[in-house]
C-alpha cells in the first residue's frame, strides 16, 4: 500500500512538467521508499514510523477509497479544528504548532481543516504547523459553506462551480501547499446539483490542484450520484459510540460497496466520550459552539454521564481509558475507517495514538454495543438550523 502511494505522490511532479492529472503533496524520500517497499513485499501493512517501541504512535497504514481514487494515511489523523476555533481557550499558537509536529514524528499522516473554522484561522495555523513537512503528510480541507465579507451565511450553503474554485486556491495559499490531499464538500447545497459539484472537483483534480475529493453529512442517492461522475475518496460524518446514523441510513454500507473510505469527525462528541466533561463544565461563550448544542446543556451532560460509566467500566478490565475505548470500536468496526480526533493536549495525543493498537473481538464489540445502546442519549446533536442541513 505504501508503494502504491508513492506511485501518487511521484505522479505530482509530473503533472507539474506536463499539466496531466494526478498529483499529491508528498514525495518521500528514498529510504523511506525502500522500507516500504520492503514491507509490501512482508506483507505488512506498517507505517514508517521510527519512533522507539513503546512511543506513543500510530503504526498502521490505511487506504481510503479504491482504484484510483485511494489514499493510503495513518490509522488515525489529527482534526485541526479545535487548536484554535469552537474549543474554548485556544493554546499559544508555538503549543499548537509543537503539537501537530509531534502528531507528525509519532506517525500522523493526515490533517483535517477546512475554510470555515475561523473563516481561514484555523487554515493558516495548520499551513504554519505543516510548513517543511508536506512531503510527509496529506491535508484536507473543504468547500461549501456561504461567505459574505468574511460571515458565514447560515441559512445557505454555495458549491457553485465559482465558490468551489475560489475556496480552493485561498486553502491551497493558506495552507502553503500546491495540492490539497482530499479537498470536501462541508454540506450539500440544494441548490447545486451533486454532478455539477463532481465535474468541477474532477476539473481540479486534473488541474492538479487537488489530489481526491469527499463529501460531509450527505445520504447514499448523493454519495452515488457524485461517485459515478468523480470517484469519492472519503466520507465524513459524525460517527460515534452516541451518534451511529450512518449504520442506520446506510451510508456505511453504500461506502463499503463502493470502495469509498469513511472519515469520522468529532469521534469523541467533541470531548465528552473523554469523560472529562460535567454539567459543571464552563464552555468559553466567545469561542465554543457546544454551548449551543442540545446534548451539552447541564441536563444532558448530566444524563448523558451514564454512558461514559459505561466507558469506564468496559475499559477497566481492559487497562484503556474512555477516550480509548471509543476511538478503539471505531478503528475495530471496518478497516476503511479513519477517525480524525483532535486535541490541544500532548497527553491527549499520546491517549488517542494509543487507542490504535487495541484489538477487540466480536464479543467485545457486542459488549460494548449493547450496553451502551441500553441508556438512552439526551439532546440532539445540533440546532435545528445545523440539523436542517444534514441529508437524511
Amino acid at each position: 500500500m505504501k508503494a502504491k502511494q508513492d506511485n501518487e505522490m511521484n505522479r505530482r511532479s509530473f503533472l507539474k512538467r506536463t499539466a496531466l492529472a494526478g498529483a499529491s503533496i508528498c514525495i518521500t524520500p528514498m529510504f523511506e521508499k525502500v522500507a516500504a517497499a520492503q514491507n509490501v513485499m512482508n506483507g505488512k501493512n506498517v507505517a514508517p514510523v521510527k519512533n522507539p517501541v513503546g512511543m506513543a504512535a500510530v503504526r498502521e497504514m490505511r487506504t481510503l477509497g479504491s482504484g484510483n481514487a485511494s489514499l493510503t494515511v495513518s490509522a488515525l489523523g489529527f482534526g485541526c479544528m479545535g487548536l484554535n476555533h469552537h474549543r474554548s481557550q485556544s493554546p499559544d499558537e508555538k503549543v499548537s504548532i509543537r503539537l501537530i509536529h509531534e502528531a507528525i514524528e509519532r506517525g500522523v499522516t493526515l490533517f483535517d481543516t477546512a475554510e470555515s473554522y475561523g473563516y481561514h484561522k484555523n487554515e493558516i495555523l495548520t499551513g504554519k504547523a505543516l510548513k517543511g513537512y508536506t512531503d510527509r503528510v496529506f491535508v484536507s480541507s473543504k468547500f461549501g459553506h456561504k461567505f459574505v465579507n468574511g460571515v458565514q451565511v447560515k441559512t445557505e450553503e454555495d458549491s457553485t462551480p465559482a465558490n468551489i474554485r475560489r475556496v480552493c486556491e485561498n486553502s491551497l495559499r493558506n495552507l502553503g501547499v500546491e495540492t490539497l490531499g482530499i479537498f470536501y464538500q462541508h454540506r450539500s447545497d440544494p441548490n447545486t446539483p451533486i454532478e455539477v459539484v463532481a465535474e468541477t472537483v474532477k476539473e481540479l483534480i486534473r488541474e492538479g490542484k487537488i489530489l481526491h475529493w469527499g463529501m460531509c453529512e450527505v445520504n447514499t442517492d448523493t454519495i452515488r450520484r457524485a461517485h459515478a461522475v468523480c470517484p469519492v475518496t472519503a466520507i465524513q460524518s459524525e460517527y460515534h459510540l452516541m451518534h451511529r446514523m450512518v449504520e442506520e441510513n446506510g451510508v456505511l454500507a453504500v461506502c463499503e460497496e463502493l470502495g469509498i473510505g469513511f472519515v469520522p469527525y468529532s469521534p469523541l462528541n467533541r470531548g465528552f466520550l473523554g469523560g472529562l466533561i460535567n454539567e459543571h463544565t464552563q464552555f468559553d461563550p466567545t469561542n465554543d459552539n457546544r454551548q449551543t448544542l442540545p446534548r451539552f446543556q447541564p441536563d444532558a451532560i448530566r444524563q448523558n454521564t451514564r454512558i461514559v460509566e459505561v466507558l469506564n467500566a468496559f475499559g477497566r478490565t481492559r487497562g484503556i481509558t474512555p477516550a480509548q475505548v471509543s476511538l478503539a470500536w471505531l478503528m475495530n468496526k471496518t478497516p476503511f475507517i479513519v477517525p480524525i480526533p483532535g486535541t490541544t493536549k500532548l497527553s491527549h495525543l499520546e491517549e488517542n495514538l494509543r487507542a490504535s493498537e487495541f484489538i477487540l473481538s466480536p464479543e467485545d464489540m457486542n459488549e460494548l454495543e449493547n450496553a451502551v445502546a441500553a441508556i438512552p442519549v439526551v439532546g440532539s446533536r445540533y440546532d435545528a438550523l445545523q440539523e436542517s442541513k444534514i441529508q437524511k
